[in-house]
């Protein structure tokens, strides 16, 4: 009777599929928050407009790879933001480069802005209501890609390129180097599944810091949970022992490949997220460069103005180059989060990277253009005047 009064007794063993309001859900780590959507436990990328492309944030166990640009400056700086996020949140750290000392690139990481957020925040407003008359009509409505640098952002934080971090915020965070030319002095050289000694020494220092230091998830660990940011610098250039960027038919074509399917596995298996930057600019097989996007979760690419005839255009002097979302992943769901457009371009100012929705004037004429404003100021003057100033001007008519 009492099983009946209450709709029949719960099997014993079996959870409840629902929770109640004030149950703790996904577990609450540092620098985290629960993806609405999907059920995922999300941190930021360090770039607050590179989370809103991508549906809110970086997934816990998932990998992001960039696709540097030409002369590696922008995918670097990216780099760099990953990894002061990581600091900033608490984060531990696992610095990999075959480039650089890992040491001398946590000692370049960008400062958080902190106390000089409202003066941006102000500065960026004013600018807004100065341009609002400006703009054409059609693109007044549209929604923007960048919100302005807000005191009330909870989940990601903004960061001056100018200024570095302090050597005691560096000091309070636990990080682990991976510097290739160290460890290739310090051990011989080993070949396991025709995959490169760097590799193979890579993958035995991440699985070794996931198992020993708490981060495998699926082990009851002892220690206070916490996220571990890895970031690979410049994987697959020939500075790792890899040949794709040299020939079309490298000696061992699934080298890359094969570290990137091991370590996917072990970021699945742990509360860990990973950053890599590929040349692939400089990967002559594009069938390689395929199946490293196909073994990646997120995969950004980069596509500098620096060079390019695109630098001198009036077009797209307000922007430094282009950003392109070639893949998302789909976890939890049929679908990805896409974002609703894919002109995005993004540009360094004084001191924030920012990602913003590609916007080129309005085509008004064929002789009009940004470099012709004066001109044009000049017309509006000689309308207002009346048609027998017009006939004496100049003429930039467009019905």
């Amino acid at each position: 009777m009492a099983a009946l009064a209450t709709g029949g007794a719960v099997r014993r063993g079996v959870a409840p599929s629902f929770r109640r309001a004030g149950e703790p859900g996904l577990a609450a780590l540092p620098g985290t928050r629960p993806s609405l959507r999907r059920g995922q436990l999300l941190l930021s990328s360090g770039v607050p407009s590179l989370d809103a492309v991508l549906g809110g944030g970086l997934a816990v166990g998932t990998l992001l790879l960039i696709e540097e640009d030409k002369y590696g400056i922008y995918s670097n700086l990216l780099f760099k933001y990953f990894l002061a996020e990581g600091i900033v949140s608490g984060h531990h750290l696992f610095v990999a480069s075959a480039k650089e000392d890992p040491a001398d690139i946590l000692k370049e990481l960008p400062a958080p802005l902190l106390d000089e957020v409202n003066e941006e925040e102000t500065v960026f407003k004013s600018k807004e209501s100065q341009d609002y008359m400006k703009i054409a009509w059609r693109y007044q409505n549209l929604p923007k890609m960048e919100a302005s640098p807000a005191a009330s952002s909870r989940f990601g934080h903004y960061y001056d390129v100018s200024k570095t971090l302090s050597p005691e915020l560096l000091q309070s965070t636990k990080c682990h180097h991976f510097f290739l030319p160290e460890e290739i002095s310090l051990h011989p050289n080993i070949n396991i599944c025709n995959m490169t000694s760097g590799y193979i020494r890579l993958l035995q220092s991440i699985q070794r810091i996931i198992y020993q230091e708490g981060f495998d998830g699926s082990h009851p660990q002892k220690k206070q949970k916490n996220i571990l940011r890895i970031g690979i610098q410049n994987l697959g250039s020939v500075l790792w022992g890899e040949d794709i960027s040299c020939t079309d038919n490298p000696e061992d074509i699934y080298s890359l490949t094969k570290f990137l399917y091991v370590l996917r596995s072990l970021l699945r298996m742990s509360l860990s997220a990973c950053i890599i930057t590929v040349p692939a600019h400089l990967i002559q097989n594009k069938a390689i460069m395929e199946r490293v996007t196909n073994l990646s979760d997120t995969v950004v690419g980069l596509e500098s103005f620096i060079g390019s005839e695109r630098e001198t255009n009036p077009l797209y002097k307000d922007y430094h180059g282009l950003i392109h979302i070639h893949q998302i992943p789909q976890l939890n769901s049929l679908i990805c989060d896409v974002s609703d457009t894919k002109d995005l371009a993004f540009r360094l100012k004084r001191k924030l990277f920012t990602i913003e929705r590609l916007h080129l004037p309005p085509d008004l004429s064929d002789t009009v253009s940004r470099s012709s404003k004066q001109d044009l100021a000049e017309s509006a003057k000689l309308l207002s005047s009346g048609c027998g100033a017009m006939a004496m001007g100049k003429k930039h008519l467009d019905f």
